[in-house]
């Protein structure tokens, strides 16, 4: 996912030359090409990320495509009043890429881990908030950022990440869902990394009888509303899952939509981490199954519905 985002992000600027890339002295052997063919718009800011959220503002006042790139959370959360007042304030065309989605730093503990990003950032006015589920959705929501002069926050796993998808995504659509596959007792919407449980809970799933479809939200401000209230209506159970906590991400947005539908409508169950701090430490698969967002638990809280 973060390669897919570089490789796009270099054949942008080769075609570009208001696109700057800043970063928070990090991903230097990542973004070698970068530095290489653009050296006079690629700018380390150093351990400083506010500063780096600042300068990015001032880039594209001054009519630059910026990319501000770090550790989600210190892109996010530690600059999260240069972002309201800087950038969204002035609808600032900054694209603020965080890397190292949810718990994947595991073993760096919770300084490391970006677990309230998503709902801090959906707070924010003019910001447009993009979660990709594997590299071919990295691709396809950076350059779909690189379209609008509007600030955005991508949010990238931190690398390595399985193929949702069987190809490449084209002309991707802001704001629009994208279906894996169809089912009419239940709807699994996911968003980010976890995308991968969530396709290996579906397949438990419909190999079980329970015919469940599934949905990755590339895009998770602005929603795509039609889909959850097209499948709210349709299917008994909805399931939102998301690495962030469960109080304001996306479960929460799923959550807004449905809650507005009159009449009859699915029973939503949210899969995310509890409101808690990720004291723990150890593998990305280890913590998954540590705040109940693995698969086996996704798999889990749909049984019960079914039993």
């Amino acid at each position: 996912m973060r390669n897919a985002f570089v490789n796009t992000l270099c054949k942008l600027a080769a075609e570009d030359k208001k696109i700057f890339l800043l970063v928070g002295d990090m991903g230097f052997g990542v973004f070698d090409k970068f530095r290489k063919d653009n050296a006079d718009r690629f700018i380390n800011a150093g351990i400083a990320e506010q500063n780096m959220a600042a300068v990015a503002a001032g880039l594209a006042l001054e009519g630059n495509v910026v990319f501000a790139y770090s550790i989600a959370n210190f892109t996010s959360l530690r600059c999260i009043e240069q972002i309201r007042n800087c950038i969204a304030y002035h609808k600032a065309n900054v694209k603020i890429v965080g890397v190292g989605s949810g718990v994947s730093y595991g073993s760096l503990g919770i300084t490391h881990h970006s677990t309230e990003d998503l709902s801090v950032m959906r707070t924010v006015p003019n910001m447009k908030i993009f979660s990709p589920a594997d590299a071919y959705e990295s691709a396809a929501v950076t350059e779909a950022a690189y379209k609008i002069d509007t600030p955005c926050y991508i949010r990238l796993g931190r690398g390595r990440e399985p193929l949702i998808h069987q190809h490449e995504i084209k002309n991707y659509t802001i704001g629009k869902a994208i279906k894996i596959s169809d089912g009419t007792d239940c709807a699994i919407f996911s968003t980010g990394a976890i995308s991968y449980d969530a396709l290996k809970a579906t397949t438990a799933l419909n190999a079980q009888g329970i015919s469940t479809a599934l949905f990755t939200f590339p895009t998770v401000k602005p929603m795509d509303i039609q889909v959850v209230e097209e499948y709210a209506r349709k299917c008994k159970m909805i399931v939102s899952v998301e690495e962030n906590n469960t109080i304001g991400g996306f479960g929460s947005a799923v959550a807004e939509i449905i809650s507005s539908l009159k009449g009859e409508k699915a029973f939503l169950k949210r899969i995310a981490i509890n409101d808690e701090f990720t004291g723990v430490v150890g593998s990305h698969d280890y913590l998954k199954n540590v705040y109940k967002i693995s698969a086996e638990h996704i798999v889990r809280a749909v049984e019960k519905e079914f039993e």
